[in-house]
Formats: C-alpha cells, sequence, structure tokens
C-alpha cells in the first residue's frame, strides 16, 4: 500500500485559467451550431450565411474561436457549464480487481476520493459518465500487468494523468481541462506489458442524439446545395 500511496501524491499538472484557452468538445460545437440553425429560423442569418458560420464552427478549437461565431446572436452561449453532478454520499464500490478476467463499474454507481484498480492479465472498465461522486473529485489508481484498464470520463471533466508506462501504455492525450463546476478525476498507476486508457465522452443518450443531429445536418445541407 506504500506504492500507491506514493504514486497519489505525484504532483498535479496546471491547467489554464482562462476558461476561453480551453479546448471546446463536439457538444459545445453542437450547442453553437444549433444556437446558428435557431437563428437562420428565425430570419436571423441567410442560408449561405448559415452554411459558412456552421463550417467555422466545426473547425473551431478552443472557446474563443467559437466565441465571435455568435457574437452578434443574442441568444448565444459559447462556454456552457458542466452537467451537474451529485456530491455526497457512501461509495458503492472502491476497486476493482481482475485476475484473468474483468470488472466492470459503469452506469450509477458513486464514487469515493480514491478507486484502486488492477488487472492482471484481465480487464478493467471504470466509466463515470454517470457516476454520482462522494467529493468533488477522484483519485483513480490503475494498475495493468500484462492486461488493460479503460477509463471513460465525461467531457465536463478536468483530467490529470501521472501514470507511466513500462513496456505498455498509458494514455495522457485526455488530460486536460474540463468545464467550470465539473468534477476533477486524477490517474495515476502503472501499466507493464499493459495499457491504461482514458477517454472523454459524453452519456450514450448524448451519442444517439448527436448521431441523428449530424444526420440531419448532413441532409440540411445536400438541401441546400440542390
Amino acid at each position: 500500500m506504500a506504492t500507491l500511496d506514493a504514486m497519489a501524491d505525484l504532483p498535479d499538472r496546471a491547467a489554464p485559467t482562462d476558461p476561453r484557452l480551453m479546448r471546446a468538445s463536439d457538444a459545445d460545437r453542437e450547442r453553437v451550431a444549433e444556437v446558428l440553425r435557431t437563428a437562420a429560423s428565425e430570419g436571423r442569418l441567410h442560408l449561405d450565411e448559415l452554411d459558412e458560420r456552421l463550417a467555422a464552427v466545426y473547425a473551431a478549437r478552443t472557446y474563443a474561436e467559437l466565441e465571435p461565431i455568435t457574437h452578434d446572436l443574442p441568444t448565444a452561449r459559447t462556454v456552457p457549464a458542466a452537467r451537474p453532478v451529485a456530491r455526497g454520499g457512501q461509495p458503492t464500490s472502491s476497486a476493482g480487481i481482475a485476475v484473468m478476467g474483468g470488472f466492470e463499474r459503469k452506469g450509477h454507481w458513486t464514487v469515493g476520493r480514491r478507486f484502486v484498480g488492477i488487472a492482471l492479465m484481465g480487464g478493467g472498465d471504470i466509466d463515470l459518465r454517470e457516476a454520482d461522486f462522494a467529493d468533488g473529485e477522484v483519485t483513480i489508481l490503475a494498475f495493468a500487468v500484462m492486461g488493460g484498464i479503460n477509463i471513460t470520463v465525461s467531457e465536463d471533466t478536468e483530467v490529470v494523468v501521472n501514470g507511466v508506462g513500462i513496456m505498455g501504455g498509458f494514455d495522457h492525450r485526455t488530460a486536460g481541462p474540463g468545464r467550470p463546476g465539473g468534477p476533477r478525476v486524477t490517474v495515476n498507476g502503472v501499466a507493464f506489458w499493459g495499457g491504461v486508457e482514458v477517454k472523454r465522452l459524453p452519456p450514450e443518450e448524448e451519442l444517439r442524439r448527436r448521431k441523428l443531429e449530424r444526420k440531419r445536418l448532413k441532409q440540411e445541407r445536400k438541401q441546400l446545395g440542390g
């Protein structure tokens, strides 16, 4: 357990203090696109201008790049607040262990300030998108030995990754700020001949909605071009 405590004390990465410099997510771009479509239906934008601005929305990488696209529209909101996350309560699970097997934590569950995941020649899935947080943040200690652990967080989440890969992979690409008011997840640990992957995804219902929205947008563009 001394190793686990030492990993928990590793320094955090500094996050940008200006929310406008934060990377925009797919959900942010879709919200701004909806503002534009509403403005077009109200006669505030011509169809050719709508298409031009939609192209700029989907090319935007940060909130600062999204902001000018809707600056002249009365309902513009480019830096949305985080989805409310329930806080408090007793953790329903504090560890997951997979030895030549698997473990899964997903759906509605309560995570505490610390969660330990161990995969020895096995696999584990830790999904925090619909989880409640006993506190505003959680430290996940992930140890994968000839196995793999997948960690999924919401797009609102601030993510800090300090893990190390030894003849294995520990994914740091998701590390970065979330939205104001969102939870904070720190991932520490070791991947030895194995892998730990951290990814940001919207809830399954939102994924389905986006799929339908992209289909509708494709049809609209086809109609505009026809």
